[in-house]
């Protein structure tokens, strides 16, 4: 009788949960503790750095002769350790994200990144989102940071929404955004691109960012009797409201951000909620101007964001002649 009572059920999902929480904090832990001993020895070569290059050869053969089993003493990562200590003072160590993230990832950032604040920012950002090396390493060759902080972003998110969903709203946009992921072809046009998104949902969230959850492509409305369908529709947990995506082959026209506009004022009267916050829209063009931009979204009811998105990046000279230009396919939907 009790094997089977939903008390019961309860009662093992929070140890699960508890058990699962205590592997966390353990394996952090034990990585920060690991981290500091990298962070001390690198400290110690700089110290004795006078000593000559045969230093950290001779450091790391006596070591491994005492540790064979432990493969972290290497030339190359005792050198590693003393430009992570060189690299952060003893506070900064301790206070950013770098102490909470695992080993190869900082040496992802030592390799790849030499401005400070971008080296902090991307730890932070790798820390809150548990990203895998790989997908740090993607972050960083897509050129993350400049598109999501330093470029200029065109929206009235903070005009249309309340504070702080409008900061947070802004800093989860990107321009221009990467989807490098997708195969080109000569005839692509909005829908193959919207597909071949879809085909690979998972690549797809992740360049859109954290809490995007995908509800559908082509996702059907109906508005008194009349049907109209939205490209591509999300609900992000962290802004707790829907998102609604228009792809654009071309350049951004003003009538673009109007048919949006009524797009989120369907979804606000039909698929949101009481606890839910004021729908968002993101127009993705193949090229924009920013002024054009800004003045048709001045008077636009709907929170509303403008990016460019590029469907393949680093192009080869001889690849980029084969590329339709913007008037070659309007030319073909018309």
């Amino acid at each position: 009788m009790l094997m089977n009572s939903n008390e019961y059920i309860t009662v093992v999902d929070t140890i699960k949960k508890e058990i699962q929480s205590a592997q966390y904090r353990t394996a952090v832990q034990a990585n920060t503790e690991l981290l500091r001993l990298y962070y001390s020895i690198g400290k110690e070569i700089n110290i004795h750095k006078v000593w000559g290059n045969k230093f950290i050869e001779n450091l790391s053969m006596d070591i491994r002769a005492d540790y064979p089993t432990n493969k972290g003493f290497s030339v190359r990562n005792l050198k590693y350790m003393a430009k992570f200590a060189a690299t952060y003072s003893e506070q900064e160590f301790v206070q950013q994200a770098v102490a909470q993230i695992p080993w190869g990832h900082n040496i992802v950032l030592l390799d790849k990144i030499t401005d400070s604040e971008q080296r902090r920012w991307y730890a932070e950002v790798c820390q809150k989102n548990g990203w895998s090396r790989n997908v740090l390493i993607h972050q960083i060759e897509s050129g993350l940071y400049e598109r999501q902080v330093l470029n200029s972003k065109v929206s009235n998110f903070k005009q249309r929404l309340p504070s702080p969903q409008s900061e947070l709203a802004t800093q989860t946009m990107k321009d221009p955004y990467v989807f490098d992921f997708i195969p080109f072809r000569e005839d692509m046009l909005e829908r193959d691109i919207e597909q071949a998104l879809v085909r690979d949902v998972t690549k797809l969230l992740l360049e859109l960012g954290t809490g995007f959850a995908f509800l559908g492509n082509q996702y059907h409305l109906n508005v008194g009797g009349d049907d109209f369908y939205i490209d591509l529709l999300f609900y992000n947990l962290n802004l707790r409201c829907y998102v609604v995506v228009e792809l654009k082959t071309g350049e951004f026209k003003p009538e673009y951000a109007g048919q949006l506009n009524f797009y989120l004022s369907a979804v606000d009267g039909i698929l949101k909620k009481d606890a839910d916050n004021p729908s968002i829209g993101l127009l993705l063009c193949k090229s924009k101007n920013n002024l054009v931009a800004e003045y048709s979204l001045k008077d636009i009811s709907k929170p509303i964001g403008v990016s460019e998105y590029k469907v393949t990046s680093n192009l080869t000279g001889e690849l980029e002649k084969q590329l339709p230009s913007v008037e070659d396919i309007q030319n073909r939907i018309k």
